[in-house]
């Protein structure tokens, strides 16, 4: 079997490299202190993952930069950290820049609004070598080895391919896509419907309006994803609708926990504070909107949930200007 790295600690960089070791590889798990380092090595994972000791004796937790005789060895390395700190991380990292690298951080660049992959090939790794994890995947069930998918889109198919295989794993099922620009885009914004679910599911709306939240939000994400490149198919897949509906619906997304308490009346700071965890929503919404405003795309979610992050209006206010939007008919993009 092959060996991998994978940048970050996160509860979803714990949880691949648990995957990449179940599948039977050596993984190195880079981190950013030797204190880190100890301290997982002592756990065996995440105690906030709520699983016990979820990483085995293949892999190995390092400080970075990576040392260059474990880069010789590597077959590629998963990038897993929040999309504000991953410029800096990747850049300090030590990984090689002829490896084949993959983004499974889902959110856009703050300064230029560039996705997790353009940020990484700007970093000197090559383009065609890049690609992005995202999917329906909340890491405390996947750790816990209940079924899930993924896809994973990169433009060299054969790298599609031996990514699928070195990432299933048990009940962990992935497809592969060559639409990168499709993938990260709904794994990005999905979070910012979710944080409108979240406040819906807050202010006691019921499933209905957060099922109609999903399904309109998915409509402007697609809008927003063609008019930048992206394949519409990729909105009606995992990356797309599968990926949102459990950002909306499940109690495990962070995002849609972030909306429940800025609707019971918490302020963003408070409530990324209460939640221990990066929320990537609250930064991707401002950055949306810009990509929107360039491509002439309308995003009336992302508008208010921005409205409300940036404290200009009050989460019951955001909802009745929703509410109050003039009567259109349903034309799905792409269609």
């Amino acid at each position: 079997m092959a060996a991998y790295a994978v940048l970050g600690a996160t509860s979803w960089g714990v949880t691949l490299a648990a995957l990449l070791e179940r599948a039977g590889h050596t993984v190195i798990l880079l981190v950013r202190s030797d204190l880190e380092a100890a301290a997982i090595r002592s756990s065996g994972g995440l105690e906030r993952l709520g699983a016990g000791r979820v990483l085995g004796p293949r892999v190995h937790i390092h400080a970075v930069p990576l040392a260059a005789d474990h880069a010789d060895a590597l077959a590629g390395a998963i990038v897993a950290v929040p999309s504000h700190s991953l410029r800096t991380t990747v850049a300090a990292s030590g990984l090689p820049r002829g490896l084949s690298i993959v983004s499974a951080a889902k959110g856009l660049d703050l300064q230029t609004s560039a996705r997790m992959t353009e940020v990484i090939a700007g970093l000197g790794f090559e383009p065609a070598r890049i690609g992005a994890l995202s999917g329906p995947n909340l890491a405390h069930e996947i750790v816990r080895g209940l079924p899930a998918a993924a896809v994973i889109a990169i433009p060299d198919p054969d790298l599609g391919t031996a990514w699928q295989s070195a990432l299933s794993a048990g009940t962990f099922r992935v497809y592969a896509s060559r639409d990168v620009v499709g993938v990260e885009l709904a794994g990005a914004l999905k979070n910012v419907i979710a944080i409108a679910a979240g406040a819906a599911w807050g202010l006691g709306f019921g499933a209905n309006a957060v099922a109609a939240i999903m399904t309109r939000g998915l409509a402007e994400i697609t809008r927003l994803g063609l008019a930048l490149g992206a394949d519409v198919a990729t909105f009606n897949g995992l990356a797309g609708v599968g990926d949102l509906a459990a950002t909306c619906f499940s109690s495990l997304s962070r995002n849609r926990r972030f909306g429940e308490l800025l609707a019971a009346g918490r302020t963003p700071a408070a409530a990324v504070a209460e939640i221990g965890e990066t929320v990537e929503g609250a930064h991707t919404a401002p950055v949306a909107l810009r990509l929107a405003a360039a491509a002439g795309v309308e995003l009336p979610i992302t508008t208010e949930v921005a409205a409300v992050i940036g404290g200009e209006r009050t989460v019951p206010e955001a909802m009745a200007r929703l509410l109050g939007r003039p009567l259109a008919r349903e034309e799905l993009p792409g269609r």
